[in-house]
């Protein structure tokens, strides 16, 4: 069930997709965690100080790799985990799956322009993760991202 705070959070994570460095051959995404009282533990976005950093790994890069706030946390995402990347050895929905991170909130799924295929919701799912889409989100995470379509 759709809570108005995961639509305040997601639209968080949207609003820092758009304070990502341009790419043209990268998403521009926001990843906000949160935790079970309903307090932002970090948020991050994709190229935030690093050329190839991805929005999840960088709000997980702020906390403790065993802060235990994230074993009830949620983490809300404006794209899909990746499931693979060759700019680090760990996609990010494996780098979520290992934080034990529980509940998984994204806008929009990842299309098949960088990679085929993507499995993120599916890696995430098989290891007992939640995994919730607001679709009714998901023209304003990829409008952010539209110079990559054009």
């Amino acid at each position: 069930m759709t809570t108005e705070a995961d639509l305040a959070f997601l639209t968080r994570a949207i609003e820092l997709s758009r304070q990502c460095p341009p790419s043209a051959g990268a998403f521009s995404v926001g990843a906000v965690i949160v935790g079970a009282d309903g307090t932002v533990l970090a948020e991050g976005y994709s190229r935030e100080g690093d050329p190839v950093v991805h929005a999840e790994e960088s709000a997980l890069g702020k906390l403790a790799a065993h802060d235990p706030r994230l074993r009830t946390a949620t983490l809300y995402s404006s794209l899909e985990p990746c499931s693979r990347r060759a700019s680090r050895p760990h996609p990010c929905a494996e780098l979520v799956i290992a934080a034990g991170i529980p509940r998984v909130v994204l806008a929009w799924r990842e299309p098949d322009l960088f990679v085929t295929g993507c499995e993120g919701v599916d890696r995430l799912t098989a290891a007992g993760v939640r995994v919730d889409e607001l679709p009714q989100l998901a023209a304003e995470a990829r409008a952010v991202n539209a110079h990559l379509f054009d």
